[in-house]
């Protein structure tokens, strides 16, 4: 079977994520609009969930200062605070877990985009909107510069 490269609404022989999982009717479409929905809400909801873990985990809070160039050949000190967190501890293995379960749902949402069918790009975007919705309004960072991918 070729796979469409354009978007498509087809609901007859759609192959979804594994080759066994063909959806061939408007009721197991519909189905499957609603698990991927819930599924891209939950991959927001793991996000926000993992920094909150990571705050309260967050042990040995260390002050360092640092000499930055001043105006008219000054030498200043800047303090940085930095967090950090012990490498060989449970909040770590559970972000570690975490981090795995959220990195293959990630790619499970971009191969369902990948699918051109436009019922389920619609239910992974309404999903994720959903989800930051709901969940990200008690999110402390605005700006995550680390997040390079979504």
């Amino acid at each position: 079977m070729m796979m469409p490269m354009t978007f498509h609404f087809d609901f007859k022989n759609v192959e979804l994520l594994f080759s066994g999982l063909v959806i061939n009717t408007p009721g197991e479409m519909a189905g499957a609009f609603v698990a991927v929905f819930l599924l891209a809400m939950f991959y927001d909801g793991l996000k926000i969930a993992r920094e909150g873990l990571l705050r309260k985990s967050q042990v040995s809070i260390r002050y360092s200062s640092m000499p930055v160039p001043g105006p008219n050949g000054t030498v200043l000190m800047e303090t940085h605070k930095t967090v950090g967190q012990q490498m060989l501890s449970f909040p770590h293995l559970l972000q570690t877990v975490l981090h795995i379960i959220q990195v293959v749902i990630s790619y499970f949402l971009m191969l369902i985009l990948m699918t051109y069918n436009g019922y389920q790009c619609i239910a992974v975007a309404a999903g994720a909107g959903t989800g930051y919705f709901l969940f990200s309004w008690k999110k402390a960072v605005v700006v995550d510069i680390t997040e390079h991918c979504h």
